[in-house]
């Protein structure tokens, strides 16, 4: 899985390369490259709650595309930092949080079906499933394990909610308002909390029998 996730990263770059290389050109700072980023994603959230749910998914992969050109811009204009990478995880956790929040008040409508309420427990599974797979790696590094492991990291979860929304929307299928969406989202509570539980198991894997991580020697 990761090979076919980086073939199709390689593949994105080169199509964005000439946006790179314009942005590079100007010294666009890359701060401001996640900064646009994230307010695009955002704004997803306002259009799912006003059921405009194409342009929604729109908006979610154009802001996700911003993660293609922050880092190559970085690396590129020798303006990368440690800020920068700590503030672009920060962006992209908050926009995230904003897209699963304008989710649950496209089905948290009066307008809709009380069957629709038992999507919001979906949407909540999805995004603390989603906020795990973020915290996983991140305590991890601070033991010194590396656990970039599992499927639904940051740029499928962009893809699946972004195509789901913008190809099909709320268009009806099987009795069923929005439903490859609604499957979607169900997909995603189940496979991200099952991934955040692969990567507690590799942690454990990778440390000691007491539960400490091996120590460094010289």
């Amino acid at each position: 899985m990761k090979a076919v996730r980086d073939l199709v990263e390689r593949g994105l770059r080169a199509v964005f390369e000439p946006v790179v290389a314009w942005l590079t050109k100007r010294r666009v700072h890359p701060n401001v490259i996640s900064l646009l980023g994230f307010l695009i994603t955002c704004s997803s959230g306002y259009f799912f709650h006003e059921h405009h749910v194409s342009t929604a998914g729109f908006l979610v992969l154009l802001g996700g595309a911003f993660d293609l050109f922050d880092g190559p811009v970085a690396r590129r204009t020798g303006l990368a930092s440690s800020f920068g990478a700590f503030y672009d995880s920060t962006l992209d956790r908050l926009s995230e949080i904003v897209v699963y929040l304008g989710l649950l008040s496209l089905y948290n409508d009066y307008r809709l079906e009380l069957g629709d309420v038992g999507m919001i427990y979906w949407i909540v599974l999805a995004m603390a499933g989603s906020l795990m797979i973020s915290y996983t790696p991140a305590r991890a590094e601070a033991l010194g394990i590396d656990c970039h492991v599992g499927l639904m990291q940051r740029p499928e979860r962009v893809i699946l909610i972004g195509f789901a929304a913008l190809i099909f929307g709320e268009t009806p299928m099987f009795g069923h308002q929005g439903l490859v969406l609604r499957v979607v989202i169900i997909v995603l509570a189940i496979l991200t909390n099952l991934t955040a539980i692969q990567r507690i198991w590799w942690v454990y894997r990778n440390t000691r029998p007491d539960g400490e991580p091996p120590r460094k020697t010289d």
